[in-house]
């Protein structure tokens, strides 16, 4: 990271961040939450797979290898529906 990158504010890379994982065709993210404090980006919220939890990290390294990435995303199964609801 460069001067005038380590200047700008943390909401500044917390954006960019939030831009790299929409755009990534590995992630396509929108849902989870990015936080950067000094060198650090925290993820949080839920995701679909492990797989997903996985890229969302993956990515983040490549696009800003210099900062520690802390992921606390965790997988949501969605399970396969149940038996139909009786309406009355």
């Amino acid at each position: 990271m460069n001067e005038s990158e380590q200047s700008r504010a943390p909401g500044h890379h917390a954006a960019r961040l939030r831009r790299v994982l929409a755009e990534d065709s590995r992630t396509a993210e929108l849902g989870v939450q990015i936080t950067v404090e000094g060198a650090a980006v925290h993820l949080a919220g839920p995701v679909a797979s492990g797989r997903h939890k996985d890229e969302l990290d993956r990515v983040l390294r490549e696009a800003a290898p210099e900062m520690r990435v802390y992921n606390d995303v965790w997988v949501v199964e969605a399970d396969e529906p149940g038996s139909g609801e009786e309406l009355r």
